[in-house]
């Protein structure tokens, strides 16, 4: 048994040997008496005190007994495979209904070749000179410029506007070309397909098909395309293409460039070294004419709008290096050279990408060649064509064939020549003819290998090409007898033109609805597995509440089944010779080891007892005691029920980042008012309040109020943090969200900047704060002794990188390369303090300082040391002495016959303790990855952590709860709601181009040599919320305990005797745990149960929603992404949790240990 006689105390422990009654005693021992020892008064210490003092704010544990003191161990391995098995049933259950639903479409292995007949019937004035394919070559070179993220507004030239934006206006070469030569430039709107990730668009521009919406997952993970692509037709037909500018490329053609120079892409902080390099090749390349395409991707404006966004000076100096690039190669082009300018893009407000806004989908391509293209001038507004249409039209002009898969239309206008117009006319014909056949080729052959085409529109469209293929037949018999005269001549052939156009872009509009294909049965099968896994959870959460030990025999049987299940399908592969789908076998595996849970669990327990263990026993009491107690548990699960039923419309999906605060505010006030229905806000009325008939409030209730009032304002201001999503045009994301670099304003950045540091500051002062009154940081142990000084040198590594950060280029001058260095040391200054602290937290998590109070008392001594030998001396001792007797005295009068040995300050706090500080560690790396302002997030982050845990903790107290190892499901409810919130007032959206890619970066000055890294970092910097709530989830047990108040304090009155304040018994805080292993392992595994299933019931509806809205209108938009991100989410959190709970009986372990040290002393 253990007694607690303050909050915050030191434990004492007597001899073994003594009565093992427990010893009360009244009020608190004074640490200084525990610490008598210390010849320094240990309450004028605040953690930092003289031999390892206590503080002042700690007072002593009793103990007489200790080995009452040393229980049983806690079961912490079952506990932790029971959880990671239930995890990995909710992996199994993701894998299997992604694989269903985010399919790929067919890849055709076929390939276009000079041989294929694809050629229309040729007419008397058109001749294949030799060396071209299908059509004749117009051009022998060509030289494609992408720059990456060329959103349309930033190539069109306004002469109207005074005022340009800094992106506005800044190409004007372009300009000047289109309008002194308007046959030989032209500016088009180059629409690109979503996801607008630059992988799919450098895919759409080579093979002329569309990319899936499972390929925006693997954007920097380039695998090399194997379906028949621009580059290798240009290839096979012995062209040379030289190379320069992004190495994704690499990854995508490998060996198939002539001549190639690559430079990391991946650092979007680095707006030059792609650029100067291209710069340093391009023009020696092009004059040395070893080159028949020559491809040069910038990258300089994209990364620029990922840093400063494009309406920053720095956008106006890379669109003017852009324009003075292309002012100069221009001059080194020949008369036989295509010139296309293109970007893969747009880039949004913030200089995002990735989705499928207007300003993300509209990029800009210009064409220009020294020779005539075009029959007539530019029409009075730019045309819009889609990116997959530049494929056949540059294969065609440079006469190669057009790849197999292609679905794109030519560009006709550009096969006109220097013909009138019929001549034109029939060239143009001519090249929708190869076109058409070329589309209808790679249909007819996906659809006998696919059955995602619907055939009613196949039908359809082999009939329009039929027709219009016969039609021009016919039409050019008759051009060749000189049957037609000219008006009716131009008439048809404008007439079969559109037919081609009409056959084209139907064919197109087919693919582009079908090509998403879905596997019914992996679909319900993976969302089965999910929704059994949810019930898993609820049911062993009760059972856990009724059992201690259920989890060791219901963890063997399911393991056991799962794992025969699995053995028996890999022989079962073997003996047939068949792939091992390892996907398959997991779920295989975890459905039978779930069925293994409930035939045991059903098998073992009768019906009764499963009925009796599943309702709670209300038999006895009245209907108003019933309905009370089924309230308390529909007021938390409505709310969520709500929030998963919202799943399923777009416009709460849309709209979450204000639904979530809602619902979490909704969720408290409703815990308050249940208390107040339950009367549990009131005392128990007397005799005279009857009779004046009003009740009066508990002193209690005005600080649970306080605190509701408290979490409500940073529910408030956590909205002024929130990132803006493509579908709310009237939105205007927060200023907070951008780095400080992008402010103007200097005094602004200034104030911004100490504000951020003063508020990082303030974090770390009220972690020691509130360590120190708890007692534990007392100690002279490594990890006390980082927290001390290694968090302050954090924050001051993390207050450098900002500085160093937020400065712009322009004014560091011979500082640059200095500042290079330090923006990559200070990170890794960052990153290797927190290591070392988390490190020192899991070889030695105990925070406790224990104080022999067994040894001497200390002589009594002179300001000279010596033998007391004048007055002066004399009153230098007399102090003493009295101070001595007093305490003498008091210890005898509270300690009673039990006399105290060792005191142990911070023992009723350590596992919180470890808790805190490994929060706040991660809190340092989470903050570190995102901008400098997002630091005021993360502060009414851990605030309103801290309100809802108190929140927690005053229910709990007020509502009586008899059962203290059990957190109930509004406590889990709300944490989840405010990690969900968070997500969103962190600047997050559970879209593409809300992805913060600079963190990948953070620390690293060059490119990455391996993916793993920066997607550890961006995943870290996306989920932050997740990871701090999930690895805090068991303080909402362990709070409780920690906030014990003394029973002294509780129910003593003035008029109490003595005797009566000796029989309160004193509270033990967190080493009540101790008192039952059983329960704590339990406890923790309910609790982990409880969040697993809050969780898993989140992703269900996310799950249900994208499988039965996969045809809907904004299944790619909203639904799609948002199941993603749910399951990441799930994934981070599902860990995380496992982490938190690992890292609370990692603590237990060193806590037996040091008892287990104790005793041998």
């Amino acid at each position: 048994m253990v007694s607690v006689a303050a909050a915050a105390p030191p434990l004492e422990l007597g001899s073994p040997t003594r009565d093992p009654t427990l010893c009360r005693h009244r009020g608190t021992v004074p640490p200084k008496q525990a610490a008598a020892g210390s010849s320094r008064d240990p309450r004028r210490s605040r953690g930092t005190p003289l031999r390892g003092a206590p503080s002042r704010d700690a007072s002593p544990f009793v103990t007489p007994s200790l080995s009452r003191q040393l229980p049983l161990r806690m079961q912490r391995w079952p506990v932790l495979l029971f959880l990671a098995w239930v995890c990995f049933l909710f992996f199994a259950g993701i894998g299997l209904f992604m694989s269903g639903f985010l399919l790929t479409r067919i890849e055709l292995a076929s390939s276009s070749s000079c041989s294929d007949p694809l050629v229309p019937p040729p007419w008397e004035r058109q001749s294949l000179p030799p060396g071209s394919c299908w059509a004749p070559q117009r051009f022998s070179k060509a030289v494609l410029v992408i720059i990456d993220a060329l959103r349309f507004e930033f190539a069109r030239f306004n002469p109207a506007k005074a005022s340009p934006l800094p992106y506005e206006n800044k190409l004007s070469f372009l300009h000047h070309l289109a309008t002194s030569q308007p046959r030989h430039a032209r500016l088009y709107r180059f629409r690109a397909d979503p996801p607008t990730a630059t992988m799919q668009r450098i895919k759409g521009l080579t093979t002329g098909s569309l990319p899936t919406f499972i390929d925006v997952g693997s954007n920097f993970a380039t695998y090399a395309i194997q379906e028949d692509n621009l580059l290798a037709q240009l290839v096979q037909n012995g062209r040379r293409v030289v190379f320069m500018g992004d190495d994704t490329w690499e990854g995508l053609f490998p060996k198939k460039f002539f001549r190639s120079y690559f430079f990391p892409s991946f650092n979007v902080k680095d707006l030059h070294t792609v650029d100067d390099g291209i710069l340093q090749h391009l023009y020696p390349t092009v004059d040395s004419g070893e080159w028949d395409v020559l491809i040069a991707h910038f990258l300089g404006v994209d990364h620029c709008g990922h840093k400063h966004g494009p309406d920053h000076p720095e956008m106006t100096k890379k669109l003017t290096q852009m324009n003075e690039m292309l002012r100069s190669l221009v001059d080194h082009l020949g008369n036989d050279t295509l010139l296309l300018v293109a970007g893969d893009h747009g880039m949004t407000e913030t200089g995002d990408h990735g989705g499928d806004s207007e300003k993300e989908v509209n990029a800009a391509l210009f064409v220009y060649s020294k020779t005539a293209l075009f029959g007539a001038g530019p029409p009075e507004e730019p045309e819009a064509v889609p990116q997959v249409n530049l494929v056949p039209t540059v294969a065609l002009l440079l006469g190669v064939p057009i790849p197999y898969s292609n679905i794109g239309e030519v560009m006709a206008e550009l096969f006109s020549g220097d013909g009138d117009a019929v001549s034109a006319a029939l060239q143009q014909l001519s090249v929708y003819h190869i076109n058409a056949k070329q589309v209808h080729r790679f249909l007819h052959s996906y659809s006998l290998v696919a059955q995602d085409l619907p055939a009613e529109q196949l039908q359809r469209l082999q009939e329009l090409f039929s027709s219009a293929v016969e039609e021009h037949s016919r039409l050019l018999a008759q051009v060749q007898g000189v049957t037609l005269v000219p008006p009716e001549l131009e008439s048809r052939l404008g007439s079969l033109i559109g037919r081609f156009q009409l056959y084209l872009r139907e064919a197109r509009a087919v693919c582009t609805q079908s090509w998403a294909r879905f596997h019914p049965l992996r679909m319900v099968g993976g969302c089965t597995l999910i929704a059994a896994s949810c019930l898993l959870c609820y049911v062993a959460s009760e059972l856990a509440a009724a059992s201690d030990s259920f989890y060791r025999s219901c963890l063997l049987y399911p393991l056991l089944w799962g794992s025969a299940v699995a053995v028996l399908l890999g022989l079962a592969r073997v003996f047939t010779q068949e792939g091992l789908d390892l996907l398959l076998v997991s779920s295989w595996a975890a459905a039978a080891s779930q069925l293994g849970f409930f035939w045991h669990w059903w098998g073992r327990h009768p019906k009764r007892a499963r009925l009796a263990g599943s309702q709670p026993p209300l038999a006895s009491v009245g209907l108003r005691q019933r309905l009370r107690a089924w309230l308390g548990l529909a007021f938390p699960m409505g709310i969520l029920l709500f929030r998963c039923g919202a799943m399923f419309s777009d416009s709460f999906v849309v709209a979450e980042a204000r639904v979530a605060p809602f619902l979490l505010a909704s969720l408290v006030m409703l815990l308050v008012g249940k208390l107040h229905w339950d009367g549990r806000l009131t005392v128990p009325e007397g005799p005279k309040q009857q009779l004046l008939g009003f009740s009066s409030y508990r002193r209690e209730i005005w600080y649970l109020l306080c605190l509701v009032a408290m979490l409500l304002v940073c529910v408030r201001l956590s909205g002024f943090f929130h990132q803006c999503r493509e579908e709310i045009p009237q939105c205007r994301p927060s200023l907070f969200l951008s780095p400080l670099a992008s402010l103007r304003n200097t005094r602004a950045k200034n104030l911004f900047y100490l504000l951020c540091v003063a508020l990082l500051a303030g974090l770390v002062y009220a972690v020691r704060s509130w360590l120190r009154h708890y007692g534990n940081l007392n100690s002279s142990d490594p990890l006390v002794l980082f927290v001390r000084w290694g968090f302050p040198l954090v924050v001051l590594c993390i207050a450098c990188y900002w500085a160093v950060a937020s400065s712009t280029d322009d004014s560091l001058g011979k500082l640059q390369e200095l500042v290079q260095v330090a923006v990559v040391a200070f990170p890794w200054a960052v990153y290797g303090l927190a290591s070392v602290g988390l490190l020192l937290l899991l070889c030695n998590p105990m925070t406790v300082f224990a104080k022999d109070t067994r040894e001497s008392a200390g002589s009594i001594v002179t300001p000279y040391l010596g033998v007391p030998s004048s007055e002066v001396d004399f009153l230098h001792v007399i102090p003493q002495i009295y101070k001595r007797m007093q305490e003498s005295q008091k210890s005898r009068l509270e300690g009673g016959s039990c006399k105290a040995t060792v005191a142990a300050y911070g023992l009723g706090s350590v596992y919180s303790a470890a808790l805190v500080i490994a929060l706040t560690l991660l809190g340092f790396l989470l903050m570190l990855l995102h901008s400098e302002r997002l630091s005021l997030a993360f502060l009414l982050l851990f605030l309103e952590a801290f309100m809802l845990l108190h929140i927690h903790t005053r229910a709990r107290d007020l509502a009586g709860d008899a059962e203290p190892f059990s957190v109930p499901w509004y406590a889990v409810i709300s944490w989840l709601l405010a990690a969900s919130q968070f997500f969103y007032s962190t600047g997050h959206q559970p879209i593409f181009p809300a992805i913060h890619w600079n963190a990948a970066f953070v620390g690293f000055h060059l490119d990455h040599s391996t993916n793993l890294l920066p997607a550890v970092l961006v995943g870290a910097n996306t989920f932050a919320s997740h990871i701090l709530f999930a690895v805090g989830c068991p303080l909402l047990l362990l709070w409780p305990f920690v906030c014990e108040m003394p029973s002294s304090q509780k129910r003593k009155s003035k008029k109490e005797p003595r005797e009566e304040l000796q029989e309160v018994e004193e509270h033990m805080m967190e080493m009540r745990l101790r008192e039952s292993p059983e329960k704590f392992s339990t406890a923790l595994l309910q609790l982990g149960l409880k969040y697993l299933f809050v969780l898993g019931t989140q992703l269900l509806a996310c799950v249900c929603a994208a499988m039965i809205l996969r045809r809907h209108l904004m299944v790619w938009k909203v639904f799609a992404p948002k199941f993603l991100f749910e399951s990441l989410g799930f994934v981070v959190s599902s860990i995380c949790l496992l982490l938190g709970i690992s890292l609370v009986m990692r603590v237990d372990c060193a806590v037996t240990s040091w008892f287990s040290q104790l005793q041998l002393r």
